[in-house]
């Protein structure tokens, strides 16, 4: 019995590690060193767990187009903030501040999204420190 006890207990020890480390802190991931701001236009609006993603075509300093990962808060927090799927539409201008990645890839934890009317979006990519 009590060696059962302790194989469930490693079970669920195991899965827990596991859960644990498919999350990452802003700190792993982003650089609070490296704001960025982004001038583009998104090219697609992905609503899932554990966060969302916003994909932002911009031009480089080269007049090239680099294609940018944005990450937001979970589909539930967006959702609270009255933003959806269709609140931004594919083709919209916008203005991305946030916080490049560690490792200079074009991925950034995304803060605030301005639209071409001023208006902005609290998209609260993950939490900064």
């Amino acid at each position: 019995m009590t060696r059962s006890i302790s194989v469930v207990c490693l079970l669920i020890l195991g899965a827990w590690q596991q859960c644990a480390w498919a999350h990452h802190s802003f700190a792993a991931e982003f650089d609070l060193q490296k704001p960025i701001q982004l001038h583009g236009k998104i090219s697609k609006m992905e609503f899932m767990n554990p966060h969302s993603w916003i994909h932002v075509e911009v031009k480089n300093a080269k007049g090239e187009m680099e294609h940018w990962e944005i990450e937001g808060g979970t589909p539930n927090t967006l959702f609270r903030k009255g933003i959806n799927q269709n609140t931004v539409p594919v083709g919209t201008e916008v203005i991305v501040d946030g916080y490049q990645s560690r490792d200079g890839s074009n991925h950034a934890s995304g803060r605030n999204l301005t639209l071409t009317d001023g208006s902005k979006l609290f998209i609260e990519g993950s939490s900064t420190p």
